[in-house]
Order: C-alpha cells, then sequence, then structure tokens
C-alpha cells in the first residue's frame, strides 16, 4: 500500500507552518515562556493544516516550484516565511508592550522601580505594576478571545501576502515607526492620569517645605506616592479589558498594513 502526497501541498503547509510559528515564537500571549514549545510546535502544525488551502489558493500556480527547483530554493522560502513570521509578531509584540510600558511608568513615579525584578517567564525587567499589568494582559487575551483575532489576522496575512512573496521591507519600516508611536501614545493614555496626580503630589509638597523648612516635608513623599498609586491605580486597572480590546484590533491593523 503507497501514500501519495501533492508536491504542492506538502510545500504549502511547511510553508505556512514556518511562517505561523515563527510568529507564535514573539506575539504576545503565545510568546510567553509559560506555554511550552511542544505546545507551539502542535499549534503551528495544526494552524499550518488549516492554513494551508487558503494560502494555496493565494499563492497560485508558484506552488511546488521551490521544493522542484531544489534544496536551496526551498531553504531560501523557508528562511523568507520565517523572517515574515518574525516581522508580523514583533508588530503584535510591540503593540501590547504599551500595557507593559504603562506599569512600568506607573512604578517610575510611583516609587516601586526601586523593587524591579527579572522576570524569566517573559525575560523582562519590571516592577509590581509592570508585571501585574503584564500578566492582565496576558489574561485578558485568552479570556476575551482576543487571541483568536490575532491568530485571525495572522492567516489572513496568506491572502496579502501570499506564499513566495518577498516582505516590504519599506512598508514594514514605517508601520514599525507608527507602532512604537501608538505603544508611547497608548502608554500615556493609560497611565498619564495617574502620573498627573503624582506629578502634583510632589509640586505639593515641593511647595510645603518652602512654607515651613523644618517640617521635612518629603519625609511624607514616599508613603503618600505609594498610598495614591495603590489607591488611584484601581481606576487605570479597571480601564485594561477596553484597553486590551482597543490594541488587538490595532495589531490585527498593522499585521494587515504591512501585508499589503
Amino acid at each position: 500500500m503507497g501514500l501519495t502526497l501533492p508536491l504542492a501541498t506538502l510545500e504549502v503547509v511547511m510553508l505556512a507552518g514556518v511562517r505561523i510559528a515563527a510568529f507564535l515564537v514573539v506575539a504576545p500571549p503565545f510568546s510567553h515562556r509559560a506555554i511550552p514549545g511542544q505546545v507551539k510546535a502542535m499549534l503551528a502544525v495544526g494552524l499550518g493544516l488549516l492554513a494551508a488551502p487558503r494560502a494555496a489558493e493565494a499563492a497560485g500556480p508558484t506552488l511546488g516550484t521551490s521544493i522542484a527547483s531544489g534544496t536551496a530554493q526551498f531553504v531560501g522560502d523557508v528562511l523568507l516565511q520565517a523572517l515574515i513570521g518574525l516581522a508580523l509578531g514583533f508588530l503584535v509584540l510591540l503593540v501590547f508592550s504599551a500595557v507593559q510600558a504603562a506599569g512600568n511608568l506607573i512604578d517610575l513615579f510611583g516609587g516601586f522601580q526601586l523593587a524591579q525584578a527579572f522576570d524569566p517567564m517573559s525575560m523582562t525587567n519590571g516592577a509590581q505594576f509592570a508585571k501585574l499589568y503584564q500578566l492582565t494582559a496576558i489574561v485578558l487575551l485568552f479570556a476575551s478571545d482576543a487571541y483568536q483575532v490575532v491568530i485571525g489576522g495572522l492567516v489572513r496575512s496568506f491572502d496579502a501576502l501570499p506564499l513566495g512573496t518577498p516582505l516590504d521591507l519599506t512598508v514594514m519600516g514605517e508601520t514599525l515607526v507608527g507602532g512604537l508611536t501608538d505603544m508611547f501614545l497608548a502608554s500615556l493614555q493609560v497611565a498619564g492620569p495617574l502620573i498627573a496626580v503624582l506629578f502634583l503630589a510632589d509640586v505639593g509638597l515641593g511647595l510645603l517645605t518652602r512654607v515651613a523648612p523644618a517640617l521635612n516635608a518629603f519625609a511624607l513623599g514616599f508613603p503618600l506616592k505609594i498610598l495614591l498609586t495603590l489607591g488611584l491605580g484601581v481606576t487605570a486597572y479597571l480601564a485594561l479589558p477596553t484597553v486590551i480590546a482597543a490594541l488587538t484590533d490595532t495589531a490585527v491593523s498593522q499585521v494587515g498594513q504591512v501585508a499589503r
């Protein structure tokens, strides 16, 4: 009994799986080290099989040519798909980094930055609010099914950027610059009100010190700022579901923009 596999189908499954695997390595929430590598590999193979018909239809008659042309051509196509997957995943990572950046700003102005530590699970440095915001974002991505929207955007990239089509580095560079700007803007929108309150608290303590130098008002600075951060930080934390929904739409639109 013999088993015959079409060359074009085998090639598209392999190339689609490589793009998806590279994307899952970088893009949140799948990039978190709490998800085992075996799970990511099985997910990439499963999604590659599901996306193969769509990718085959988008690629057209060029399928099967890289394997038939030789090992060098096929390896080049594999590296190209890995590069595209990493680029698209990095765009998603850049968008969702706004949540951690907002937590870092709160830690900096609230006085928690002195307690920062390295997190081996996410491979990042951060204090309490940065870790809290990052873990909450991961939980919300899974709980709200936003990860399905991200995967859907990745699958649609096979229509806009078919297999065998090179990545436009000019468009990629412009999207990266715009994504970096949007990341800083989103982080300021999340943490901005609390930062303004903490800044006004520092100004008030400074004026109090000028009026009554013997009072040593700055000795009250740390407990006061910690109290304000814990009290008012709840407002920014409650806004995270809406922020995650908006960031998901932004990430999917940027992936589609690069893949045009």
